[in-house]
């Protein structure tokens, strides 16, 4: 045998290294931001008086932040990651795959400088000017490449099912990208939508409620496939459930973006529509967080000495929740109290917070040792630490804007006998401002738990030695 045959192959974990390093800066960042805006709602002085450093401005930036770059970095770091040791095979290209991180870091950095200049579609969650968009599309093209051409090249004939999420998050938010952000240049950074009125406000949020339902719950369905049955050592409760999970999530949730646009002039059979599959998705969001919770039997005594372990369940509890919470607030008449309140701000933080943010935690402290050659991370004590910082900065700020929620809509539809409004907007505002100071809080925790995570993952990847595993030799399948 040739020397050449007698050396392994090895999986690309360069690139993986990189992504999970950068989700924790962006990670950092958006988080940061996020408090500052936070902060401002309490003081508007500290806007500084400048165009660049308002709440408007800022605001998207820390969506952007959040959702595309921790989440995005967090998202190709797992999927490069899982399918290579599902697939027993290297990444399709290597090439393509450095292009992607690159392409998607220059993504990062063009809104970081564009948001807070006043560069805007004004549309949420797709903020971004066209130059922007289209190079998202490209390097969004170049990681289907990478990921079904690596699909394609397996050596295991079975196509584990966080696969299936990974590769439905991945199709589903290039469809919804190129569909949404169609628009008529206006010169450099200006643009124009291709629809107009209602219509534009319906492909909007058919986008935006779907760039949750797949970039941030399809996506890290995939990372619970696979990152809690490694944590757990427990095989998956359910594998036909999970089937099952994926096909009745993925054609439900498309259906359900309506459900934002209650009492708007929308047509009332689409708002219905909306709602509808609102309340039909709670059924495959449940069975996809039974199976993972049901994963842990026999194994639920492991939470107490495994901080990796309770970052994943806790985010399972989260999911379940928010996934309760969302349908019920799709019902028209508890739809008239919810929204444009701070229970809206509730709901979307208890999934991003508790459900994308701790998963994305637990999937990184997996990685990251085994990405650098360590038997474990720099500080056990240090991931404990950011656990407590993050599940109690996440119940602050969750349960803060519930009361204050709720209490803004009490107040804006309470009325006097003679039929005028009990209080004015300016009463209202007043009375949340102890409840903004919560979430300040909240935030602050949460944030400082994240930077406790960057100091921990520096100090695991300078003491390791980033060594790219071999692959496996398999026995021959039938």
């Amino acid at each position: 045998m040739s020397d050449k045959n007698m050396q392994p192959t090895v999986y690309n974990d360069t690139v993986v290294r990189q992504f999970s390093i950068m989700a924790v800066v962006w990670g950092v960042v958006g988080m940061l931001v996020g408090v500052i805006i936070a902060a401002q709602l309490i003081w508007p002085e500290l806007n500084l008086g400048l165009p660049w450093t308002s709440y408007g401005r800022l605001r998207p930036l820390h969506t952007n932040a959040v959702i595309f770059a921790f989440g995005g970095c967090t998202l190709f770091a797992t999927s490069y990651y899982v399918v290579q040791r599902t697939c027993q095979v290297r990444l399709f290209s290597d090439k393509l795959a450095t292009f992607t991180f690159w392409g998607w870091q220059l993504v990062i950095l063009a809104a970081a400088i564009s948001l807070p200049l006043g560069y805007t579609t004004a549309k949420e969650y797709a903020e971004l000017e066209w130059p922007i968009d289209i190079l998202i599309a490209i390097v969004w093209v170049s990681y289907a490449i990478v990921f079904f051409g690596t699909i394609a090249k397996r050596k295991v004939k079975h196509i584990y099912v966080a696969n299936w999420f990974f590769a439905s998050f991945i199709i589903a938010v290039a469809i919804l990208h190129i569909v949404n952000s169609a628009e008529v240049p206006a010169g450099w950074m200006k643009s124009y939508s291709a629809y107009a009125g209602v219509q534009d406000a319906m492909v909007e949020w058919w986008y935006g409620h779907n760039a949750v339902g797949f970039f941030l719950t399809a996506g890290f369905l995939g990372i619970m496939y696979y990152f809690v049955p490694k944590q757990a050592e427990r095989p998956v409760y359910s594998y036909r459930l999970s089937i099952v999970h994926f096909w009745a999530l993925i054609f439900t949730y498309m259906w359900a973006g309506p459900h934002h646009l209650h009492y708007t002039a929308l047509p009332d059979w689409t708002q219905t529509l909306g709602m509808v599959f609102s309340l039909i998705l709670l059924a495959p969001s449940w069975g996809g967080m039974i199976n993972g919770m049901m994963t842990m039997s026999g194994a639920w005594h492991k939470l107490r000495d495994d901080p990796i372990l309770r970052f994943l369940i806790v985010s399972l509890s989260f999911y379940g929740m928010s996934t309760f919470e969302g349908p019920m607030m799709a019902i028209k008449t508890v739809n008239a109290l919810s929204h444009y309140t701070d229970w809206t701000i509730a709901h979307v933080h208890s999934g991003a917070l508790g459900w994308v943010g701790l998963i994305s935690m637990g999937s990184l402290y997996y990685m990251v040792p085994r990405l650098f050659g360590m038997k474990q991370m720099y500080s056990k004590r240090a991931i404990e630490l950011h656990f407590w910082m993050a599940t109690i900065g996440i119940v602050l700020y969750i349960s803060s804007m519930w009361i204050a929620g709720v209490m803004e809509g009490l107040m804006w539809r309470a009325i006097n006998t003679d039929g005028t409004l009990t209080y004015t907007f300016v009463e209202v505002v007043k009375a949340t401002h102890p409840f903004y100071m919560v979430r300040l809080l909240g935030g602050v925790l949460y944030l400082g738990g994240m930077v406790v995570m960057l100091w921990n993952v520096l100090k695991t990847a300078s003491s390791g030695h980033p060594t790219d595993a071999a692959i496996p030799h398999l026995v021959a399948h039938a």
